[in-house]
Protein backbone atom coordinates (compact mmCIF):
# COMPACT_ATOMS: atom_id res chain seq x y z
CA UNK A 1 0.00 0.00 0.00
CA UNK A 2 1.21 3.50 -0.73
CA UNK A 3 1.87 6.04 2.01
CA UNK A 4 -1.07 8.08 0.68
CA UNK A 5 -3.40 5.07 0.85
CA UNK A 6 -2.22 4.26 4.37
CA UNK A 7 -2.93 7.81 5.49
CA UNK A 8 -6.47 7.64 4.05
CA UNK A 9 -7.12 4.38 5.91
CA UNK A 10 -5.86 5.89 9.16
CA UNK A 11 -8.10 8.93 8.70
CA UNK A 12 -11.16 6.80 7.98
CA UNK A 13 -10.40 4.58 10.99
CA UNK A 14 -10.05 7.60 13.28
CA UNK A 15 -13.23 9.23 11.94
CA UNK A 16 -15.26 6.04 12.39
CA UNK A 17 -14.00 5.43 15.93
CA UNK A 18 -14.36 9.00 17.18
CA UNK A 19 -17.23 10.61 15.26
CA UNK A 20 -19.37 8.07 13.37
CA UNK A 21 -19.58 5.59 16.24
CA UNK A 22 -20.72 8.32 18.64
CA UNK A 23 -23.28 9.68 16.15
CA UNK A 24 -24.71 6.20 15.54
CA UNK A 25 -25.04 5.54 19.28
CA UNK A 26 -26.81 8.87 19.66
CA UNK A 27 -29.24 7.95 16.86
CA UNK A 28 -30.05 4.71 18.69
CA UNK A 29 -30.78 6.57 21.93
CA UNK A 30 -32.99 9.07 20.09
CA UNK A 31 -34.88 6.27 18.37
CA UNK A 32 -35.36 4.40 21.67
CA UNK A 33 -37.14 7.44 23.05
CA UNK A 34 -39.75 7.17 20.29
CA UNK A 35 -41.37 4.17 21.92
CA UNK A 36 -42.10 0.56 20.98
CA UNK A 37 -38.82 -0.90 19.68
CA UNK A 38 -40.42 -3.84 17.88
CA UNK A 39 -42.14 -1.53 15.38
CA UNK A 40 -39.58 1.28 15.41
CA UNK A 41 -37.97 1.36 11.95
CA UNK A 42 -35.68 4.24 12.89
CA UNK A 43 -34.30 2.24 15.82
CA UNK A 44 -33.60 -0.82 13.65
CA UNK A 45 -31.98 1.34 10.96
CA UNK A 46 -29.77 3.05 13.57
CA UNK A 47 -28.73 -0.35 14.98
CA UNK A 48 -27.90 -1.64 11.50
CA UNK A 49 -25.86 1.50 10.79
CA UNK A 50 -23.90 1.05 14.03
CA UNK A 51 -23.27 -2.61 13.15
CA UNK A 52 -21.95 -1.53 9.74
CA UNK A 53 -19.62 1.01 11.39
CA UNK A 54 -18.35 -1.58 13.87
CA UNK A 55 -17.71 -4.04 11.03
CA UNK A 56 -15.79 -1.44 9.04
CA UNK A 57 -13.74 -0.50 12.13
CA UNK A 58 -12.79 -4.17 12.58
CA UNK A 59 -11.93 -4.47 8.88
CA UNK A 60 -9.76 -1.34 8.93
CA UNK A 61 -8.07 -2.40 12.17
CA UNK A 62 -7.08 -5.70 10.59
CA UNK A 63 -5.84 -3.96 7.44
CA UNK A 64 -3.77 -1.49 9.46
CA UNK A 65 -2.21 -4.32 11.50
CA UNK A 66 -1.13 -6.16 8.35
CA UNK A 67 -0.29 -3.31 5.98
CA UNK A 68 2.83 -3.52 3.85
CA UNK A 69 4.02 -0.07 2.82
CA UNK A 70 5.37 0.34 -0.71
CA UNK A 71 8.88 1.73 -0.60
CA UNK A 72 10.06 4.10 -3.30
CA UNK A 73 12.49 2.04 -5.33
CA UNK A 74 15.69 3.77 -6.37
CA UNK A 75 17.22 2.83 -9.68
CA UNK A 76 13.98 1.38 -11.02
CA UNK A 77 13.15 4.34 -13.23
CA UNK A 78 11.61 3.42 -16.53
CA UNK A 79 10.05 0.21 -15.20
CA UNK A 80 6.38 -0.12 -14.22
CA UNK A 81 5.96 -1.20 -10.60
CA UNK A 82 3.42 -0.80 -7.81
CA UNK A 83 3.37 2.91 -7.04
CA UNK A 84 4.05 3.98 -10.64
CA UNK A 85 1.83 6.40 -12.49
CA UNK A 86 1.87 5.58 -16.18
CA UNK A 87 0.45 6.96 -19.38
CA UNK A 88 -0.42 4.33 -21.96
CA UNK A 89 -1.64 4.50 -25.53
CA UNK A 90 -4.48 2.11 -26.21
CA UNK A 91 -6.63 2.08 -29.34
CA UNK A 92 -5.27 5.51 -30.33
CA UNK A 93 -6.16 7.13 -27.01
CA UNK A 94 -3.96 7.97 -24.05
CA UNK A 95 -4.98 6.83 -20.58
CA UNK A 96 -3.33 7.48 -17.23
CA UNK A 97 -3.17 4.80 -14.56
CA UNK A 98 -1.68 4.60 -11.08
CA UNK A 99 -0.67 1.05 -10.17
CA UNK A 100 -1.72 0.48 -6.54
CA UNK A 101 -2.35 -2.36 -4.12
CA UNK A 102 -5.72 -4.10 -4.29
CA UNK A 103 -7.10 -2.32 -1.22
CA UNK A 104 -6.50 1.10 -2.83
CA UNK A 105 -7.87 0.30 -6.29
CA UNK A 106 -10.46 2.71 -7.69
CA UNK A 107 -10.72 2.26 -11.47
CA UNK A 108 -13.06 5.25 -11.78
CA UNK A 109 -10.18 7.53 -10.71
CA UNK A 110 -7.49 5.66 -12.67
CA UNK A 111 -6.10 3.68 -9.72
CA UNK A 112 -5.81 0.08 -10.86
CA UNK A 113 -4.78 -2.89 -8.78
CA UNK A 114 -1.50 -4.65 -9.40
CA UNK A 115 -3.60 -7.83 -9.35
CA UNK A 116 -6.02 -6.71 -12.10
CA UNK A 117 -5.53 -8.02 -15.65
CA UNK A 118 -4.20 -4.64 -16.87
CA UNK A 119 -2.11 -3.93 -13.76
CA UNK A 120 -0.45 -7.35 -13.66
CA UNK A 121 0.30 -7.28 -17.41
CA UNK A 122 1.94 -3.85 -17.14
CA UNK A 123 4.12 -4.66 -14.11
CA UNK A 124 7.77 -4.89 -15.09
CA UNK A 125 7.22 -3.29 -18.51
CA UNK A 126 9.59 -0.58 -19.74
CA UNK A 127 9.08 2.80 -21.33
CA UNK A 128 7.89 2.58 -24.97
CA UNK A 129 7.22 -1.15 -24.57
CA UNK A 130 3.98 -2.59 -25.97
CA UNK A 131 2.22 -5.07 -23.72
CA UNK A 132 -0.58 -7.42 -24.71
CA UNK A 133 -3.29 -7.38 -22.04
CA UNK A 134 -5.89 -10.14 -21.86
CA UNK A 135 -9.19 -9.07 -20.31
CA UNK A 136 -12.66 -10.60 -20.34
CA UNK A 137 -13.36 -8.47 -23.45
CA UNK A 138 -10.37 -9.90 -25.32
CA UNK A 139 -6.76 -8.91 -25.99
CA UNK A 140 -5.64 -5.29 -26.26
CA UNK A 141 -2.24 -3.71 -26.85
CA UNK A 142 -1.05 -1.07 -24.39
CA UNK A 143 2.03 1.00 -25.30
CA UNK A 144 3.73 2.72 -22.38
CA UNK A 145 4.18 6.42 -23.13
CA UNK A 146 5.54 7.59 -19.77
CA UNK A 147 6.30 6.28 -16.29
CA UNK A 148 6.61 8.34 -13.13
Amino acid sequence: MSAEGLEKLKQEFHQLKTVARREAASRIETAKALGDLSENAEYHEAKDHLAFIEGRIMELDEMLKNVALIEEERGAKGIVRVGSTIVVSVNGKEKTFAIVGSSEADPATGKISNESPIGSALLGAKLKETVLVTTPKGETEYTIVSIS
